[in-house]
């Protein structure tokens, strides 16, 4: 019997499985990866509109995580939409008490692509919380977004003074499309497109993250977990003209 390694998604139910949960269980599969999944959150829509979000107390996600780590040994996990920074650094927490080795990728939702904002950061526990992750993955707007004062060279340089970092180019203004991993080593590694053109997808950055902890999981260095990692993406986003795409 094969023997998949476990990954961990800590993430909304989106009712479409263009994104959350269920959308990053389906990545973890098709990358041969069994993906357990705890929910912070019902939402109510589908592949282009968002109408309302119903949090999951951090009671419940809490106990949804003691259970699993009580059952599975689990190395890497892949965090999506939390309420709140105070929510999340708990939640942190207690994974490294659980596996003071885990590895955590956090793609930061701030907001949906159909424009419903989650929350507002605070940068003080903001800084927290990058103490306690491996690598975060936002695209360009998100981290300009964060603190919206300042240059973004100089949130790049507070950022990965903290834990690694992942901009997704698919938002930039002048390289559209190119990746670029920026480690807390000082290394960079500049990820150019392989195709031409793509189709937008909902819940593409879910996607993309679950793809970097399932080939973390699987033994790759985080280099070439985000190499491997934009192959695949960009075969998704082109399985389909749609808004949800294929694996």
């Amino acid at each position: 019997m094969e023997n998949r390694p476990y990954v961990l998604t800590i993430a909304g139910l989106d009712p479409s499985s263009g994104a959350g949960i269920t959308a990053d269980i389906k990545a973890m599969e098709a990358l041969n990866c069994y993906g357990l999944s705890v929910c912070t959150a019902i939402t109510v829509q589908n592949d282009v509109s968002l109408k309302a979000v119903y949090w999951t107390t951090l009671t419940v996600i809490l106990e949804q995580i003691e259970f699993l780590f009580d059952r599975f040994d689990i190395t890497v996990v892949k965090i999506g939409v939390v309420e709140d920074w105070t929510v999340l650094n708990t939640i942190l927490t207690v994974l490294h008490q659980k596996n003071n080795d885990i590895k955590i990728v956090l793609d930061p939702v701030l907001s949906s692509s159909s424009s419903y904002r989650f929350h507002d950061s605070d940068r003080a526990e903001f800084y927290q919380v990058l103490e306690k992750i491996y690598v975060l993955t936002p695209n360009y707007l998100e981290v300009q977004e964060l603190f919206p004062d300042r240059d973004i060279v100089i949130n790049i340089s507070e950022i990965t003074q903290r834990a690694n970092l992942l901009l997704k180019g698919g938002h930039h203004p002048n390289r559209i499309g190119e990746d670029v991993l920026y480690l807390t080593n000082d290394e960079v590694y500049r990820f150019s497109p392989k195709v031409d053109k793509v189709f937008q997808k909902h819940g593409s950055g879910c996607v993309l993250s679950s793809y970097i902890a399932s080939y973390l999981a699987l033994g790759e260095s985080l280099h070439q977990a985000c190499e491997k990692a934009k192959i695949n993406i960009e075969s998704f986003l082109n399985s389909n003209s749609s808004l949800l795409g294929y694996h």
